[in-house]
This record gives structure tokens, C-alpha cells and sequence, in this order.
């Protein structure tokens, strides 16, 4: 049976002022459980072999490159591996992705005019709010320590790999006007696994009114798979069978 993992279609949102340099973050955030040491992720190996991944075949592509981004991600998979907390780590970084996609936060981090101790404080506060593990929330502050912070999307990309490949799992991203009800979700799951023969199925869910009702479903390497059940589809095939070439406008 398809394991099924949902990601949230929405995390914290960081918006940053013009006249603001660090961007605010809700006073309402409860403590964080936990305190934020510099270089205490002391278990991760930035420095390691070239190697290429062939993985399962995941929507967002299936080979992993030799970049440092594809390096950080790799030392931060095996340390998630071994400390068995993968699928977390993995959901660690699906909040950080939806976090420096704002890119006044990313402007912010990559700033060289501010200093690396406000910079660890932003760091505890998306830590907290986003209730990242010690180790993810420390290999920022390593990505800081180490001025890489900037490759974080890639890392984020590139893990996604390496976490597809340690766990046989294909992605499937399905798209819709209306957010689908988990049951049905679960079924198109079980379809990408009958497809696949993936171990595990992963569905990322996306909102496109374009496709007036209906959904698409996009898996394989770099989602070359389409599965169109829109109703945006049938009207072009309907569109595309109408003859409108003797039809005279007065």
C-alpha cells in the first residue's frame, strides 16, 4: 500500500518592511524547546566524494548533482539517517523552502551588511515557529558560519533527491481548482504506485483555477508523467475538433 506523505500548501509567512532590516516575526511564538549552539551540528561532513544519485524517479527529477548544494544535502541526509528521522527532516526543509521563498527573508540572510549574530537570531526565530529538530535548525547555523546560506532552495532540492533514493519514493504532484479530500488523494497515490512500483508515494498538492474543475497529476523524472483529468483539457479537445474556418462575422 502507498505511504502517503501530504505537504502543507501554506507555512509561515516572513514579510519584511522596507525600513526594517531583520523581518519581524510574531511576539505571540511560544519559547523555542530548545537552544541554538553555533557548530554544534558537529556529526555532519561537508567534505564529501563526488557521486551521482539515480533515484525512483521523483516529479522533481531523478538525478542529484555534484554541486555543494548537492554535498550539504547529502551530509545532512545521512545524518538524518542515521539518527532514523528522515521524514522529518525532510518535512524540516519543506518549511525552510516555503520560508526563504520569500525573498526579502533570502535578501535578508545574504545581506553582507548584517552580521552573522542577527542573522543566528532570525535563525531561532524560524526555528521556532517553524518547530524545526536541533540538527536542521543547526545546519543553518552552519549554513551561516560557512556564508552558504545562499544555496538553501538548492539544498532543499537537491535533499529531496537524496531522500527519494533512501526511500524508494516517487512524487506526484497534483493539481486542482479545489483542494482535494484526503481520500481522494489516497487513491491517486495507490494509481502513482501501480505505475511506479515506487516503495513509497509522496503527493505535493498545488491550487491552478486555470483548470476550471478536474486535476492533473504530474510524477517521473522532473514530472515528464501527465495524467490530465481537467475539465480545461476537454474543452481544448473540444475547441480543437470545431471547425470555425466558414463562419463569416457580420
Amino acid at each position: 500500500m502507498a505511504t502517503i506523505r501530504l505537504s502543507p500548501a501554506a507555512i509561515h509567512t516572513f514579510a519584511v518592511s522596507p525600513t526594517t532590516q531583520i523581518p519581524p516575526i510574531s511576539s505571540s511564538l511560544r519559547p523555542s524547546p530548545f537552544p541554538l549552539h553555533r557548530r554544534r551540528f558537529s556529526s555532519l561532513k561537508i567534505s564529501i566524494p563526488r557521486r551521482r544519485h539515480a533515484g525512483g524517479g521523483s516529479a522533481a527529477g531523478a538525478t542529484m548533482s555534484d554541486t555543494p548544494a548537492s554535498r550539504y544535502a547529502s551530509a545532512l541526509a545521512e545524518v538524518a539517517k542515521s539518527n532514523n528521522t528522515l521524514d522529518a527532516t525532510m518535512g524540516d526543509l519543506e518549511n525552510i523552502e516555503t520560508v526563504f521563498s520569500n525573498s526579502s527573508v533570502l535578501s535578508f540572510f545574504i545581506n553582507p551588511t548584517i552580521s552573522d549574530e542577527k542573522k543566528l537570531d532570525f535563525i531561532k526565530e524560524i526555528a521556532t515557529a517553524s518547530e524545526l529538530q536541533l540538527h536542521t535548525a543547526n545546519f543553518l547555523n552552519i549554513l551561516i558560519d560557512m556564508k552558504r546560506i545562499d544555496v538553501i532552495i538548492e539544498i532543499v532540492k537537491e535533499f529531496s533527491f537524496c531522500y527519494n533514493e533512501i526511500t524508494g519514493t516517487e512524487v506526484a504532484v497534483v493539481s486542482s481548482v479545489v483542494q482535494l479530500e484526503s481520500q481522494h488523494l489516497a487513491q491517486i497515490a495507490k494509481t502513482v504506485q501501480r505505475l511506479t512500483g515506487a516503495k513509497n508515494v509522496r503527493v505535493k498538492t498545488a491550487i491552478d483555477p486555470s483548470l476550471v474543475a478536474g486535476f492533473t497529476i504530474r510524477y517521473g523524472n522532473s514530472g515528464s508523467k501527465l495524467i490530465d483529468m481537467s475539465v480545461k483539457k476537454q474543452l481544448d479537445e473540444i475547441a480543437a475538433q470545431l471547425d470555425f474556418s466558414n463562419i463569416v462575422i457580420a
